[in-house]
C-alpha cells in the first residue's frame, strides 16, 4: 500500500527541484558599449558604468578620437566616420556580440552609423537625450547650416560656455568640427529591425507633451516605432543620477519596437 504514494512523492520532489533550480537561475548579464556626447569623453558614463559592472555586466566606455583622455590627438581630419570607426572597432576587436549600444547627445549620430555598419553585432540600442538623425543628415542639417557666430580653432568647435584653460579633470574640450559636416548613413534594412529605446532627459518644469511635439529626434523615434521612456534631469542626467539611469537601462534592454506602416 505504501508504494502507492511513491509516484506522488517523486513528482513532488521533482517539482521542488525544478522550482529551486529556476529560482537559482541568474539574471541575464549583458555587454554594454557606452558612447558619450560632444566635448566630453567616456568619463561621463563612469558612474553609470560602475553600477552596471557591480551588477555583473560587461561595460565598455568608448572615448571618441580627439576627445576626453584622447584630446591630445589632433582634431584636424577627424570626421563622423572616424568616430563611428572608434565604436565599430571596439566591438570588432573585442569580439563583442549581442551588444547593448548606447549614445548620449552627439553620440546619437555616432551610434546611428554603428547600427548601419554592424547591426548583426547589436542586441539593443538606446539613445539618451541624443540626436536621432535621418539618413543623409549632417550635424547642421536642422539648423540650415553652421551658425554665423561659430568659433573654430585647430579643427575644434569652441562653444561659448567652454573653459579653454581648465585646471581640473575630467573636463570638456573643443569638439572636432569635421563630424558636423559629414552626413550620416541610416539606410541598412537590418539596422531598421533593431529594437531601440529613446530616452529624453526632462529638466524640472519642462512640459513633456510640448517637448515631444517640437523635438525632431523624439518625433523620429516615434515614427520609427521605437520605445520612448523619459528620465528626469538635465542634459547630463547620467552625472546627476547614475544609479537611477543604470536601473532604467536594465529595465529597457527588453523593450520591443512597435510595428509601423512602411
Amino acid at each position: 500500500m505504501k508504494l502507492r504514494f511513491l509516484p506522488v512523492l517523486l513528482a513532488g520532489l521533482a517539482l521542488g527541484l525544478a522550482l529551486v533550480s529556476h529560482a537559482a537561475d541568474p539574471a541575464p548579464k549583458y555587454t554594454f558599449v557606452l558612447v558619450h556626447g560632444a566635448t566630453a569623453g567616456g568619463y561621463e558614463w563612469k558612474e553609470t558604468g560602475h553600477h552596471l559592472l557591480a551588477d555583473g555586466h560587461t561595460v565598455y566606455r568608448v572615448t571618441l578620437t580627439a576627445l576626453g583622455e584622447r584630446s591630445h590627438l589632433s582634431a584636424e581630419g577627424v570626421n563622423l566616420t572616424t568616430h563611428i570607426n572608434d565604436v565599430v572597432n571596439t566591438i570588432l576587436f573585442e569580439d563583442l556580440h549581442d551588444v547593448i549600444l548606447t549614445g548620449h547627445s552627439y553620440g546619437g549620430r555616432v551610434i546611428t552609423g554603428v547600427m548601419n555598419r554592424i547591426p548583426e553585432r547589436i542586441k539593443h540600442v538606446m539613445f539618451f537625450d541624443a540626436a536621432v538623425p535621418n539618413d543623409g543628415e549632417t550635424g547642421f542639417s536642422r539648423q540650415g547650416g553652421p551658425p554665423a557666430d561659430m568659433v573654430v580653432k585647430n579643427g575644434r568647435r569652441i562653444p561659448a560656455w567652454l573653459n579653454e584653460n581648465p585646471t581640473t579633470y575630467p573636463h570638456n574640450v573643443g569638439q572636432p568640427i569635421g563630424p558636423s559636416y559629414e552626413a550620416v548613413a541610416y539606410n541598412n534594412p537590418a539596422a531598421f529591425k533593431l529594437n531601440v529605446t529613446y530616452v529624453p532627459f526632462i529638466p524640472a518644469g519642462q512640459d513633456v507633451a510640448e517637448r515631444a511635439a517640437r523635438d525632431p529626434s523624439w518625433k523620429n523615434a516615434v515614427a520609427r516605432g521605437w520605445t520612448v521612456r523619459t528620465f528626469p534631469g538635465s542634459h547630463t542626467a547620467m552625472l546627476e543620477n547614475p544609479q537611477g539611469l543604470a536601473a532604467l537601462i536594465l529595465e529597457a534592454v527588453n523593450d520591443k519596437n512597435t510595428p509601423v506602416a512602411p
